[in-house]
């Protein structure tokens, strides 16, 4: 990864310490991030661990349950995860004395060894405590592969595909929030679901305003502009629904509320801060947003436009089909 500086005649030459000033701050975050690279390079990871290996390093907890075998001795069962996977780990000696030593979503540092039980692998622990780097437990959430930075640019591109005033300001409202942006860019689309990454929540909506898109085209008829922009924005409150650590969590609100009422309160927040959003058009949209799981929490358990019907449908399209790829067909 890295920073370019590209200076082109429409741009204002920069002076001397000017330039200085911004190529020591480029080379400055380019630095930090190859040694956030350079770490994560050189950790043992998930995906590299094979049976009968001896194990040290750093991974993120995401599960800690201290349990009973059948013979009645205690031990202490842990997920261990990184960006390329997880594995399970038991601890079977002095289980209070490793329990004491971290908590779950923490960072800790392991040794043990690696053995295959039922077919699968896992961990033998032979110590485990709270890490002492000061790696960001986000680092070993899950990415997308996809690169952000296209996505991005792809959203973009659809929301220009939006004709109709108001829901473009709205749209610009939000796609023009730098700190929304960033918060859209990161989130995950699920917590083990489909596009359950970091970018997964991103990746979803790209695909779901693709598909409203092709819908559009192919039925005329359908409020391109409504349907759209519905698609942009139907799943908004999930970059409130989530907490970010070593694993994904709901927040206290999606936990709570759900990303379905929260992404139709930042409709509203953002239809107000407008001033001037016609009433009519902020209740269909809402609308759309409150039904894509489907019509039954609806009075009267119905669809009130086919845009709202098409989103629920386009929706479960995507997740459906993410869902069996990255998990298998159900059933």
């Amino acid at each position: 990864m890295g920073l370019s500086l590209q200076i082109t005649s429409a741009i204002a030459p920069l002076t001397v310490p000017e330039w200085r000033s911004r190529h020591t701050a480029a080379s400055g975050v380019t630095l930090k991030m190859q040694r956030v690279e350079t770490a994560l390079r050189e950790r043992t990871t998930v995906a590299e661990l094979r049976a009968g290996e001896e194990l040290e390093g750093t991974f993120a907890c995401s599960r800690k349950d201290r349990l009973t075998a059948r013979n009645g001795s205690p031990y202490l069962a842990v997920e261990l995860r990184d960006r390329t996977g997880s594995i399970p780990a038991r601890g079977f000696r002095d289980v209070d004395f490793l329990s004491g030593q971290f908590e779950r979503g923490d960072l800790v540092w392991v040794t043990g060894r690696v053995e295959r039980f039922r077919g699968e692998l896992q961990v033998e622990l032979r110590a485990i405590r709270r890490a002492e780097d000061a790696a960001d437990p986000r680092d070993f959430l899950p990415v997308a592969y996809r690169d952000v930075d296209e996505l991005d640019g792809f959203l973009e591109h659809l929301a220009r595909e939006v004709y109709d005033r108001d829901y473009r300001a709205l749209l610009d409202a939000f796609l023009g929030d730098d700190r929304f942006r960033a918060e859209l860019r990161q989130a995950p689309c699920t917590r083990a679901g489909h596009h359950a990454y970091l970018g997964g929540l991103l990746e979803h909506t790209v695909a779901v305003t693709m598909l409203a898109q092709e819908a559009c085209e192919l039925h005329p008829r359908l409020d391109s502009d409504l349907l759209l922009s519905a698609a942009v924005l139907h799943d908004v409150g999930k970059t409130r629904e989530f907490e970010l650590g070593a694993e994904i969590a709901p927040s206290e609100a999606g936990a709570m509320l759900g990303h379905l009422l929260l992404g139709q309160q930042l409709l509203a927040a953002r239809a107000a801060r407008l001033g001037s959003f016609p009433a009519g058009k902020l209740l269909s949209l809402s609308h759309c947003v409150l039904s894509h799981h489907g019509s039954d929490g609806l009075p009267g358990r119905r669809f009130r436009s086919a845009e709202a019907l098409a989103l629920y449908r386009l929706n479960a399209v995507d997740a459906a089909v993410k869902g069996a790829l990255e998990h298998g067909l159900p059933g």
